[in-house]
This record gives structure tokens, sequence and C-alpha cells, in this order.
């Protein structure tokens, strides 16, 4: 089975989305998580951004974690020099390769983009830093110009490249070709990463498409915070690529929820509630198919145990419940019942939901029970 390695950029990527802001408390924090859950390398911050990211930068190197960490920089000496002061040895040097890029932002051709990136890895080299190439905007740029890249930083020692596909042009079918295209073409032992946006939604199907076809390395963040609409989920590739690829991932699945809850919490966003592997409804059920389907065979409606992830199916009475779901919910706190006061039951519960727009309390279903338990003795003893 192929293993996949998580590149979390929670602490970077995920900073940057619009309004969110880590202490350097909740740096220290999400960083002990993101170790705890066997994450192998983390991006942490951008050095360049000045002093303060720089000592934060500084403190999470002195945890001393058993985690790689990373500092994303420009392909500028300066930057390097920056990252260097903070301690963390591995340094990402980034670069546009497309064309409309290099020109519009930077106003250089490929060549010449070439060789700042070029000059840029040689001199974080020289500094005794491990570099990591980032080919931003990989996925609209030419791949001639990619494996010519590629190929000339290899030669001066650099294996490690990530594939940003920045602007979300990819789908899951295009990743697949041009990261295999590009594999194809370069030596054996250059490590691909992975890194999908998702402007479409299509960002965890990218990475997994990205992987399938070769990459090594994941970029992710938790619950898919950052720019725009966000980047490829980490909880989602891990346990994608774990039950639906049959690959391996050192992640500690009962650990994701706790890291989601954290990181949510320190950048007062919501993904909501619904939300895959870490939302909170995520393994409730209220439909009476599947509530009676999972009361006789868990399999029937999961592809996973969320045992998996320390977590359990939660059943809930709604509209769309059936007398089972009544039954069970009632069981659970020792009570048993008729059919036809389960029946009874039923029609309170489909009532209440359609009027307040929301689930039965379990307190109100046994207060109803009581009720009509107490119609039935009167109507038997007069």
């Amino acid at each position: 089975m192929k293993s996949l390695k998580l590149c979390d950029t929670t602490l970077r990527d995920g900073e940057q989305a619009a309004g969110v802001s880590f202490t350097r408390a909740e740096k220290l924090e999400i960083a002990k998580l993101l170790s705890e859950c066997g994450v192998e390398q983390a991006e942490v911050g951008i050095p360049a951004m000045g002093k303060r990211e720089q000592e934060d930068i500084a403190a999470i190197a002195e945890l001393g974690l058993p985690m790689k960490l990373m500092t994303w920089n420009r392909s500028v000496a300066g930057d390097i020099d920056k990252a260097r002061s903070t301690g963390v040895n591995w340094c990402h040097v980034s670069i546009p390769v497309s064309e409309i890029q290099l020109h519009g932002k930077l106003g250089l051709t490929p060549a010449e983009g070439l060789n700042k990136l070029l000059r840029a890895a040689e001199y974080g080299l020289r500094q005794g830093m491990t570099v990591s190439a980032g080919l931003e905007d990989s996925s609209r740029a030419d791949m001639g110009f990619l494996i010519e890249t590629v190929n000339t930083l290899h030669r001066e020692g650099i294996t490690r490249f990530r594939y940003a596909d920045t602007v979300s042009a990819h789908h899951p079918g295009q990743m697949a070709e041009r990261v295999g295209m590009l594999l194809g073409n370069v030596p054996s032992d250059v490590e691909l990463e992975v890194h999908c946006h998702n402007d479409f939604g299509l960002a965890t199907a990218n990475t997994l498409s990205g992987i399938a076809a070769g990459a090594v390395w994941a970029s992710t963040t938790v619950a898919g915070i950052g720019e725009r609409t966000g980047n490829a989920a980490m909880e989602e590739v891990a346990m994608a690529w774990r039950f639906l690829y049959g690959g391996e991932c050192g992640v500690r699945l009962d650990r994701l929820k706790l890291l989601a809850d954290k990181v949510l919490a320190a950048s007062g966003r919501s993904v909501g509630d619904a939300k895959a592997i870490v939302g909170e409804l995520a393994f409730t059920h209220e439909s009476g198919i599947h509530v009676d389907g999972l009361i006789k065979e868990k399999s029937t409606y999961q592809t996973f145990d969320p045992a998996e992830l320390g977590r359990a199916h939660r059943f809930v009475l709604g509209k769309h419940s059936g007398s089972g779901g009544v039954t069970h919910v009632l069981e659970q706190r020792g009570l048993t019942i008729t059919e036809e006061t389960a029946a009874r039951l039923l029609e309170k519960v489909r009532e209440y939901a359609e009027a307040s727009k929301g689930h039965v309390p379990e307190y109100m279903l046994v207060q109803w029970l009581m009720e009509e338990q107490q119609r039935t003795h009167n109507m038997m003893w007069g």
C-alpha cells in the first residue's frame, strides 16, 4: 500500500484566510496537536512578514517537536536569511511558473523566473538549509517549462517540489494527467507535493488524484480553512486515502476532531455542522430507513466506523424518523414500548419537527411517553 505524507499548512496558508489571525499561544497549541496527530511536516509561517512572525516561528521551533517544520519564502535571499534566523531548517522557496503570473505579477520571462528560483535555492543550500521548491500556479504553466524547472533544480540537489493548483484550474482528471506526465520526465527520486485550492470544491479530490498519480506529499489545512474558499482538508484527505484508496497514512484518526475544534475556535471560522469527518452532524442520522439499517447492521450505511475517529453514530428524531428510531431512543434509556405506542409517539415527533423545523429533544419524547402511559392508565381505570 502506498503511504501518504502530509505537509500541513494551517499555520501559513490557513491563517491567510480572510480575517483569521492566530495568537502565539494558539499557534503553539495547534503545532503540538498537529504533531500529536502524526503529521509529518508543518509549514509554520512566512518569516518575511516581520519580527513578530519570526518570533512566533522561533517559538514553535523551540518546542522541539518530532514533526518537521518548514517556512514559506519568496525566491529572495533576504527572505531566506530571515527564515534561517528562526531556527527552522526546512526552507520552502517559491515563484510563479505560469507565464500569466510570471509576467503579470513579477514582470519576468520564464527563463528569468527559473534563474531567480535557481539562485534562491542555491543560496538556501549554501546556508545549510533543506530546500523545497514551490512552483506557484503549476496548473497553468507550460508542461515543458515545468519539466525543465524541476530537472534544472534537481541537478543542484533539490528533490522536493510543490505542484500548486493556485487558482483551482484543475479537475481530478487533469491533475492525474499532469502529475503523471511531470513525474515521467524527471528523476525518480523527485518527491512531488500537491497543493490544491478549493474554488470549485475539488481541492480534496484533486489532491487525492495527484497522490494516486505518483505525488508523495499532500499539502493540506485542518478543516480546509485557507485563502478564498480554502484548501484541501487534512482530515478528508487522510480518511479518503485510507478508506477509498486503500493507502496508508500515519495520522492518528482519533485526534482529528480535537485538532479541528481547536483550529476552528482559534480562527473564529465555522465550517458548518455537516462538514465531512469533523462536523458535529457528520455521523448523525434522522431518516427512518437509515436508522433502521444501522440498528440492524452498521455496515449498511457507513464506509468506515466512526469509532476510528473516537466518535459514534447518533440518532435524532425528526420529520423523517421512523417508529424504529423512536423505539431505539427510548430503549437506550431503558424504556420499552409497544408498536402502537411507538406509532402514536412518531406522530407527535413529526408534528413537532415540522412546526419547529428542528429535532425533538429526547427529554420531550420521554415526557410524551409518560403522558401516553398516563392516558392509557386513565382509560383503563376510569
